[in-house]
């Protein structure tokens, strides 16, 4: 399984002049992705190119560096380390000599690799999610469940026999553990996998 970032993470190396400034970050959607990217990027830099990589989706920008010098590298640095759900911007402030073809792809792709390399990482853990569905006096017995095993909660909806309840955990044990829910509850808790 590949990793993702443990928290948001910069670098900054001169070459040639031109200052480059790599931030990396965590990005679990397309749309946060694109937030990182607007957040980081400097209007008064001369480039902000960018790439992520979530799951299958990808994206990357060359910001008006020649083609393929720039996002595609940043992009190559992603998954050369075996990363996912990562975005990686990469700023360069002209320094006033011109790096030529290669050595923009070595510049932005090395800067992306060693801000990368430098960060810290964390596994990704397959989580899915399940539908609970909860009697009235059982509902403490799995909120109190939920607090203990780190459940993230995801929608709740309350109707005339009970709680339903949205819920995201992890997938490595996670009958076992709605089975130990169910007894708790004394069987007054139903589950199943959410589509």
């Amino acid at each position: 399984m590949p990793d993702t970032l443990a928290a948001p993470h910069g670098y900054e190396e001169v070459i040639k002049k031109s200052r480059f400034v790599a931030h990396a970050c965590a990005a679990d959607s397309v749309s946060a992705a694109m937030e990182f990217v607007a957040g980081v990027a400097d209007a008064e830099a001369t480039h902000n190119c960018w790439a992520y990589r979530i799951g299958a989706a990808y994206r990357f920008s060359d910001d008006g560096e020649p083609g393929g010098t720039a996002g595609r590298p940043i992009l190559q640095a992603i998954d050369g380390q075996n990363l996912d759900r990562v975005v990686v911007v990469v700023t360069r402030y002209f320094g006033g000599i011109k790096l030529g073809a290669g050595g923009l792809v070595r510049a932005y792709g090395g800067v992306a690799s060693s801000c990368l390399r430098t960060a810290s990482r964390v596994p990704i853990v397959p989580r899915s999610r399940w539908r609970l569905d909860v009697a009235f006096d059982a509902s403490g017995t799995v909120h109190h469940w939920m607090d203990r095993e780190g459940v993230s909660k995801l929608a709740e909806r309350y109707g005339p026999e009970g709680v339903t309840i949205e819920i995201e955990l992890a997938d490595e044990g996670a009958e076992q553990r709605l089975g130990m829910l169910v007894n708790a509850a004394r069987g007054r808790v139903k589950w199943e996998r959410a589509s």
